[in-house]
Order: C-alpha cells, then structure tokens, then sequence
C-alpha cells in the first residue's frame, strides 16, 4: 500500500508541477482533470476533486452531476506523455451525498468483482493477462455525411504499397523501399519488413516506467502495421488499469511520431483483426487452483468448470468483452478468428485455449480469445470472472476438449459446435436474458446492465441506418 507520504516523496523527487486524475468512462473512455501539485494533500485523499459526472458517457444525468474523483495512492506514478513534471493517479468514483461507491464505474465494478470471489471461498486471487493488439497506421482519414461516406487507411508496410509510387512525397519513405508484409504473413517478420520493433521498444519503455512489467513484443500476423505487447499476469483491477495505461501509452506515442495507433478491432479488410486474448487463474493462499497433474492439459476440476462457466455465458460476456458493430466483423471464420465455442490446448481455433508453453502448477491457465480491445477492461474482466465463478459453483461441464482444428472438419460436424454471437445485436439480447450471474454480490447492478444495453443498442441501431460504400458496389446499378 502506498502512502500519501510515499506519494509525496515521488512527487518530490521528480520536481511535479501538476497532479493529473484519471478515470474511465462507462464505456472504458479514459478522462483527466489536472490540478496543481500542492493539491497533493491529506483532504484530496480523504474527500476527492469534484467533477461534472453528467458529461461523462454512461454516468449520472445532469440533475444529479456532481460527482467525486477518489484519487488511489496505489496508482501514483510520473506520467511519461506530459513534458511537465507530471503525478497520475486512477481514481475511483464516489457520491457526494452518500459518500458510497459509484455504482456505474467501471473500477468500482472490478474491484467488487474481486471482493466477490473472496466472499465465495472459492479463492482470494484472479490473476489476468490481456494480450492487447493493434494496428499502428502513416495516415487516416474517414468521414459520414448525410451523402457521403468514407474510410481510408494507409500504412508503409502494408502489402497494398507494394507498387506505389513515392515520388509525390506525399509520405515519409523516400521511394518505395519495398519490403512490404503480404497478407497475413505479419508474424514476426525481421526488419526490414518489421519497421516498428525501436517504436514498440518505446511503448515498452513507458509501460515499465508506470509500473507494468513486459514479458515481450512482437509483430502480429496482419499487414498494415499490426502489433502485440505482452505485460506480466496481475490480479484484476490492477491488470485493467494496465490495460488502459497501454492504450493510452500506446496512442500517444505513436502520435508523437506522426503515426496513428488504433484498437478497432477490425480495421482493415482481408486481413487479421485485432483481438485481446485474456488469460486467467484462480488462487488461494498463494497456491494455484487450476492445476492438476493428471488432468486433461494440466487443468483441474475447477478450472474445467470456470471453462463451463464462460461457455455457457460467452454470448452474454462479449456483450461487454466484443462491444462494438466493428468487432462481429472480426469474429468470423478463419484469419486465427475464435469463433466456435470450445476449448482445447494449443488450439486456436477454438475460444479457449490452454496454453502448453509451460507445464509448472503456477503457469497453468486459460485463455479466453474472442475479446477485443475496444472492451472496457473493468467490465470485460469483471464479466468473466463471475462467469466462470458461476460455473464453478454449479459445477459446469465444459464437455470434451476440441482438439481438431474446427475449420477443417465436414460442415456437418462442424455445425454441431456452438459459436460466439454474429452480431453485437445478439450479444446484447443473450445479455438481457442472461445476466444474473453478474448480479451475484451486486457486482454488476440492473442499472448498469439496463444503462449498457440502451447505450449500445443505440450504437448497433446508429449503424444500421447508414448505408455503406460496398453496398453502393453491390446495389447501385442493380
């Protein structure tokens, strides 16, 4: 635990000028309000900094706006985006009046979700590993107008530049240097193919300097720029901050080298989206409890029943952990998509997969893959660990693992094996229907379940009324 005097020495230390207090939006958006340093005080830790709730999304209305920031000692460190000597901390959300934890904040959520699991008995820790990718692109433009409709994207490694001609200047690379990424050949490719392995060294650099140990970085499998970073396992509500201290991280440096970052989930077509495969265990007094050495991959009973938790629940889950249109469009079969819900080690055709890399009791884990970045973490988190609690509590039978690779079998045989919703419509009425498992210890409430789905029913009905350009291909002159 830090303590407000820790906080001041590092303050100190590092001659800041301003306190910068950080929190998400329902829907994972993050927002700062920035005060002068010697605001850094006992009253600021014990009764907050005001701030107008009505404006951020998903919060109170405005005849209830005021609202505080309860900044987390746990969370202070020197923010590397600013120039001047900065202090960040997370806050959490309180109401003025009651003094009692917001109930539509996301953190709050995450950490009920933690207190949760150790009112169960079941265990006193969740550890989570988020593998978070993304495409970093040289341009971007798009626009919607009542007549008009547009995307493009433009990015020096893609294949699609395989032919352009540079002598224009319009971008940075002098001449096309060639050594383009063909489709879905972006694996780890060495430089010269590789162009961002020194950008992804400096992402890396400021992870570690606010807190988040990396494990390693690599290019991911899409042309046009697509990346991966891996941060070291932690337990929930502190692996959701890191997962925002990432994007966050991640956009602005890429910014400051005239580079665009993004976490849409499928960006570009014909190629690989961008996934967030989260990997998860339960433990107890310091012990793992998802292993068992005679077990089918090294899992134990009650990971085979956290697994059937998540099954059972999966459409509801990514209601939360695949929140948007673009993400179904994503999750579709191939281009590694985890669309069919099974489980299986090694296989990543199936939803959950359980790493091999490792055999040790405390390595042992799953990986739920059909998540996205777009998600708020706090709440995709929170989502699946009350899924697979429930499943461990009715003792849930994930049934047989799957260790074929799905997209080669008959179709047949491949139609008897259940799928993630196809669109975030479906995800949205599998959560209306299915959703009492995340009520368990008032976790989640039915405000926050009701508020989500009117917010993003509002998203899917918004899309849904514009045409798109290939449907102009596909209808105009029929």
């Amino acid at each position: 635990m830090t303590t407000l005097q820790e906080a001041l020495d590092l303050a100190r230390a590092n001659n800041v000028r301003r306190l910068d207090l950080k929190v998400a939006d329902l829907h994972g958006r993050w927002q700062h309000w920035t005060l002068p340093a010697h605001r850094l005080d006992a009253d600021l830790i014990a009764d907050g900094s005001g701030f107008d709730g009505s404006s951020l999304r998903g919060f109170t209305q405005i005849h209830e706006s005021d609202m505080l920031l309860m900044p987390d000692l746990d969370s202070a460190v020197i923010d590397p985006i600013f120039q001047t000597p900065t202090l960040s901390m997370i806050c959490d959300v309180t109401d003025p009046l009651t003094r009692q934890r917001y109930g539509r904040d996301p953190r709050t959520i995450a950490r009920k979700a933690e207190e949760y699991l150790k009112s169960t008995g079941i265990a006193d820790t969740s550890y989570f590993g988020p593998e978070l990718e993304f495409f970093i692109f040289d341009d971007v433009r798009f626009s919607q107008g009542q007549n008009s409709a547009y995307y493009f994207v433009d990015s020096n490694e893609a294949a699609w530049n395989s032919g352009r001609d540079e002598s224009n200047g319009r971008v940075a690379e002098r001449g096309n240097m060639a050594f383009k990424i063909p489709g879905k050949e972006g694996y780890s490719p060495s430089p010269p193919f590789d162009t961002f392995t020194e950008l992804r060294n400096e992402f890396c650099d400021a992870l570690e300097a606010v807190g988040c140990e990396m494990e390693v970085h690599h290019h991911e499998v899409a042309t046009g720029g697509q990346n991966e970073l891996a941060i070291k396992f932690g337990t929930l509500t502190q692996q959701a901050d890191r997962a925002q201290w990432y994007k966050y991280l991640v956009r602005n440096i890429a910014r400051k080298h005239g580079k665009v970052a993004t976490f849409m989930p499928k960006p570009i077509y014909g190629d690989n989206g961008t996934g967030m495969h989260v990997h998860q265990s339960l433990w107890k007094g310091g012990e793992p409890l998802f292993y068992d050495s005679n077990g089918y991959a090294g899992l134990s009973q009650m990971a085979r029943w956290y697994i059937g938790g998540l099954l059972t629940h999966a459409h509801a889950i990514l209601a939360f952990a695949a929140p948007t249109t673009n993400s179904y469009k994503r999750l579709v079969p191939h281009y590694e998509a985890p669309v069919n819900l099974a489980y299986s080690m090694r296989n990543r055709s199936a939803s959950i997969r359980i790493p091999t890399y490792s055999m040790s009791a405390k390595a042992k884990r799953l990986e739920f893959r059909p998540a996205d970045a777009a998600s708020n973490p706090y709440l995709a988190f929170s989502a699946m660990l009350m899924a697979g609690l429930d499943g461990i509590q009715k003792q849930i039978d994930p049934g047989d693992p799957m260790d074929r690779n799905i997209y080669d079998m008959p179709a047949e045989e491949a139609a008897k094996i259940p799928t993630v919703p196809g669109s975030l419509d479906e995800a949205l009425d599998a959560l209306e229907k299915d959703h009492s498992f995340l009520l368990q210890g008032g976790v989640f409430t039915q405000d926050v379940i009701d508020t989500w789905l009117e917010a993003k029913r509002a998203e899917a009905q918004e899309v849904r009324l514009r045409p798109t350009p290939y449907e102009y291909e596909l209808y105009f002159n029929g």
